[in-house]
């Protein structure tokens, strides 16, 4: 297998989860969460799983701070339906960070580490794409991207119908897949922390 090498250089997310501390899958419960998992999740990489994995990490810091934040501990709210566009995309990626499910995931043990009913959709949002709440202080903050202050060259536009129709030259085809990868990595590399693209509206108590 071999990934863009841009892919190693994205932010990391690393989590505690209790649930893989009190079965022994990882030391301390301490998860890291990279780009690549998130592609392994989706099946491909492009804008909106990048965007999704920075939403997620841009509210997880806003709301814990120095913390580690505590997977399972934490409610999801999408303002999209689930079956609009991508929103979907958009949730898997944070549930696979957070650990939120809607009615699918883990049941818990003896009252412990359930999550479900911690994802939902066609929420009211004051401002953002999701709401992430903690679940032990209430505090909670929205996020959304921007995307199109990341720019994708006009000639990824021209180079898709024939890639998809399967008329393109291997040479056509290795272009789009470079320009279209390009995109991400300046979202992920150069844009990770800037709220004009990743931007968050204030952490509620």
């Amino acid at each position: 297998m071999q990934f863009p090498d841009f892919f190693a250089a994205a932010p990391v997310i690393r989590m505690r989860d209790p649930l893989a501390e009190f079965l022994g899958a990882a030391e301390g419960g301490i998860i890291d969460y990279r780009y690549e998992d998130a592609v392994r999740l989706a099946g491909h990489s492009c804008p909106t799983v990048a965007s999704a994995f920075l939403m997620t990490r841009a509210a997880l810091n806003a709301l814990f701070g120095e913390e580690l934040p505590v997977r399972g501990e934490i409610r999801v709210d999408l303002a999209q339906p689930r079956d609009a566009g991508v929103t979907g995309v958009i949730a898997s990626v944070a549930t696979l960070i957070t650990g939120a499910t809607a009615d699918s995931g883990f049941h818990g043990l003896a009252g412990r580490f359930n999550r479900r009913d911690k994802l939902f959709f066609a929420q009211a949002l004051k401002a953002g794409e999701l709401r992430f709440t903690r679940l032990d202080s209430g505090a909670a903050v929205e996020v959304r991207a921007d995307l199109s202050r990341v720019a994708g060259s006009a000639r990824t536009g021209e180079l898709m119908p024939p890639c998809l129709t399967g008329r393109a030259s291997e040479a056509q085809t290795a272009e789009f897949r470079a320009l279209w990868q390009d995109r991400v990595r300046r979202l992920l590399l150069d844009h990770a922390d800037d709220p004009a693209v990743i931007g968050l509206s204030g952490v509620s108590p």
